[in-house]
């Protein structure tokens, strides 16, 4: 099935200019191909937008928030400028806070820093382990896999329910699975937490990129998300929300910035006055540049229209969906069911394949890149194969034999700057491989397959 005609009654439109578009790269069984990047879900290629804001600042580069010189100025008005960028881009209220961090991973680290004592936090294992594995000075309470959004509601409902509501709570809950795109009840759970007393963090990292995120609108407490996953892969990320926790919290980071006044003491030793702004979790010099490639992407997908570039990525969801779904051999992975939505994120197996080696294949004959293993989502694996994730065996051999559990998935993610051809090509390469196996052999090397000399 062509994409192009996937939904001929749904506005179309090209894929946005990204760097890498032209690249080609060569076959293992001879010639060269134009590369298909479908691994947007671990690291999104930078938007030609935002290269071309990032190359024109870049000569005007300078020290941020104090230096007098005219560089310094330009640079700190944009660093700021970037910020109310992205509190627009977010909806952000008033007075929340937007703290440029390294990912989202740092982000949530920030957060899990700030809590207040004897803080309880809510987490389903489904979570990736950004949003997992951060809350190792609270009590965690870790809730199991729901198969249903409802379900998803109404477990947070009743864990909620049973905590102590004198102490202060917080839900930490993924917008779209990494692993399976399916879009998780956010404004639900939202509801839920506050219903209950608790606060709610919002991991967006692969939300942001596919959907417009409104912090009003979804009523959460904080977001997180990272720039290279949203077409801006130079080092920076987000943590957006309510001021009180990070305002009331020893800094993140100690050093300068984060310090507005610094005195020596009597005896030896400092009184350091932190900042009550951002600037508090934000020492040393920020990322300028990072920061800057971020606002430039919001900008860029504001503009584009997040309901033009929905609806074309439903269209090549679905083609790549059909077309799986003409594979016997192929099981796509889902918790919440064929009908949830969701979005370019993929994840399957290939009856009787190492998944190390279908990837291998994949690019070595094909040129397309894919992801293949756990996710970074290893409670979710163990849930959606059945079987406890394990590290690959060796490529050349099977993964599973007929009937038996696979060990790990493959993933296939794609955006705003996925060409159709891609996807297409992508297809075709799946029901090649099963019908006809490989054309090349392999071997593991360093833990990975790859092509044998």
């Amino acid at each position: 099935m062509s994409v192009s005609t996937a939904a001929a009654d749904q506005t179309v439109c090209a894929p946005l200019p990204v760097l890498g578009r032209d690249v080609t790269v060569p076959l293992v069984t001879g010639g060269e191909v134009t590369y298909a990047a479908l691994d947007y879900a671990a690291s999104t290629p930078a938007l030609q937008r935002v290269w071309d804001d990032v190359a024109a600042y870049a000569p005007y580069y300078g020290s941020v928030h104090r230096g007098a010189g005219y560089l310094s100025q330009l640079s700190t008005d944009l660093f700021e400028n970037a910020r109310r960028t992205v509190a627009e881009f977010l909806d952000c209220r008033g007075d929340d806070q937007v703290v440029f961090t390294r990912s989202t991973t740092d982000s949530l680290n920030l957060l899990a820093a700030t809590l207040p004592a004897d803080c309880q936090v809510f987490v389903f294992e489904t979570e990736h382990h950004a949003s997992l594995l951060p809350w190792k000075d609270a009590r965690v309470t870790y809730l199991n896999a729901p198969r249903t959004a409802q379900e998803a509601v109404t477990a947070l409902e009743r864990a909620l329910a049973a905590r102590d509501p004198h102490g202060p709570a917080l839900v930490c809950v993924t917008g779209a699975s990494n692993v399976t795109g399916e879009l998780w009840p956010v404004r639900e759970l939202a509801a839920a937490a506050h219903a209950h007393g608790a606060r709610i963090v919002l991991d967006a990292a692969q939300l942001a990129p596919h959907h417009p995120v409104s912090v009003r609108d979804l009523d959460v407490d904080w977001v997180a998300f990272s720039g290279h996953k949203l077409y801006a892969p130079f080092g920076s990320g987000v943590l957006a929300g309510r001021a009180d926790w990070l305002r009331e919290a020893q800094p993140y980071l100690a050093g300068g910035g984060a310090s507005r006044k610094v005195t020596r003491r009597v005896d030896g030793g400092v009184d350091v006055e932190w900042h009550e702004s951002a600037a508090r979790h934000e020492a040393g010099s920020p990322n300028v540049i990072g920061a800057y490639s971020i606002a430039s992407a919001c900008k860029a997908l504001t503009e584009a229209g997040f309901d033009t570039l929905v609806a074309r990525e439903e269209q090549l969801i679905a083609a790549v969906r059909a077309g799986l779904a003409e594979v016997p051999e192929v099981r796509v992975l889902s918790l919440f069911g064929d009908d949830a939505p969701r979005v370019g994120v993929i994840s399957f197996v290939v009856e009787g394949w190492n998944s190390s080696h279908f990837a291998a294949a994949l690019s070595a004959e094909y040129g397309i890149g894919v992801r293949d293993g756990l996710f970074c989502a290893h409670p979710l694996l163990r849930t959606l194969l059945g079987s406890d994730p394990q590290t690959q065996g060796e490529c050349g051999a099977p993964e599973a034999a007929p009937g038996e559990k696979s060990l790990n998935a493959i993933r296939v993610s794609f955006g705003a700057g996925t060409p159709d051809e891609h996807v297409e090509r992508f297809v075709r390469a799946v029901k090649e491989l099963v019908r006809d196996g490989a054309k090349w052999n392999y071997r593991t090397e360093d833990g990975r397959c790859v092509p044998a000399v």
